[in-house]
């Protein structure tokens, strides 16, 4: 990979990642039950929450620094105190992540870096970052209906949130 093609990859994934951002923010603003899970094995909706807006950060936070290190999951920081926190949370602390990805220079986006036993240039863990987040977003997004939350668009109308025309 060229020094250009590793600055174009960044350039777009950290736009689809803030892209797909808002909508983990509105579906994590829309729990109405902390404990709600599908099954005894899920987590709980708030588990979900906390988990994705913290380990966006995290991935952020590892590309950056050019290391993944995991020793399980961090402390709740308190400002999270109700799904509404979390989304402003995830907001201010993703939004200055991608703004260190997007600084990042095309030497520091090609270095080497594993990510639990793979290895790879630093850009391509922003897919990684992306897809995990996707990932749990979409668990998060099925429990709404069955906990009573309106289920709000994420990529077109949904059922609660219709298509608004022009």
């Amino acid at each position: 990979m060229t020094d250009d093609q590793a600055t174009a990859l960044r350039d777009v994934l950290t736009g689809v990642i803030e892209n797909e951002a808002a909508g983990t923010r509105k579906v994590i603003a829309n729990i109405t039950k902390r404990d709600y899970k599908p099954d005894p094995k899920s987590r709980s909706a708030w588990e979900l929450a906390t988990h994705l807006a913290m380990s966006d950060v995290w991935f952020a936070q590892s590309i950056v620094n050019g290391e993944f290190v995991w020793s399980g999951e961090p402390p709740i920081p308190s400002e999270m105190t109700d799904p509404v926190s979390v989304a402003q949370w995830h907001e201010k602390h993703l939004g200055d992540g991608l703004k260190q990805l997007r600084a990042m220079s095309p030497s520091q986006l090609l270095r080497p870096v594993e990510f639990f036993g793979m290895k790879g240039p630093a850009v391509t863990w922003l897919t990684m970052m992306n897809n995990h987040g996707v990932h749990h977003r979409g668990q998060l997004a099925a429990y709404l209906r069955p906990m009573g939350s309106k289920v709000p668009a994420i990529y077109g109308a949904s059922a609660d949130e219709p298509f608004q025309g022009a």
